[in-house]
């Protein structure tokens, strides 16, 4: 709420502007997770985890690709900003049940695309069997965490094995290497 507050006075927007667009401020909240959805994590997801792109390949992409995007945001900003699903869930999802409910909407889309290469995966072989839908679940949970860590140290690094971290936890049989630090 106080986020808010200063962020609309920063931007010079007057009280009674605000609440003409958005009658609360969680309105405003589900709005700007729904428009980063729709304009932002749905195109990258709908690109990483494409059919086209082999499973394995689906999953270790999108992984090196978010510790390649919180590398560059911490050396633009000097710090690391963390999932806003898993930063603004952690701070109001237990007072306000529309961002909690947005949140989760969002998570169980996101866990869908992990799903379906689990499955396209497992279907080829290149991962244990298991419950695609609980695997899934997992490797979202360990996105989570590693991104809420990272944030807490203020440490990107903290990404840069994520792949080799999660193809084992999925059970995969080839495992790359984690990655050396530079």
């Amino acid at each position: 709420a106080d986020l808010v507050d200063r962020d609309r006075a920063k931007a010079g927007v007057k009280k009674g502007s605000f609440y003409y667009f958005f009658k609360s401020k969680s309105d405003l909240a589900v709005a700007a997770l729904e428009k980063l959805w729709t304009d932002d994590w749905k195109p990258r997801l709908d690109r990483e985890f494409s059919p086209a792109v082999e499973p394995l390949a689906r999953m270790t992409n999108y992984l090196e690709s978010l510790y390649a995007r919180h590398t560059e945001r911490f050396q633009k900003q000097g710090k690391v900003l963390g999932c806003p699903i898993g930063s603004v869930g952690s701070e109001v999802s237990t007072q306000e049940p529309e961002v909690s409910e947005k949140i989760r909407e969002i998570g169980a889309r996101k866990q869908r695309y992990y799903e379906s290469a689990i499955r396209d995966a497992m279907a080829e072989g290149s991962i244990a069997q298991g419950d695609a839908k609980q695997k899934a679940q997992t490797f979202l949970f360990l996105i989570q965490g590693a991104l809420s860590e990272a944030r807490i140290a203020n440490n990107p690094e903290l990404l840069r094995n994520l792949p080799a971290t999660a193809l084992s936890m999925l059970g995969a049989k080839s495992v790359p290497a984690p990655a050396a630090a530079e």
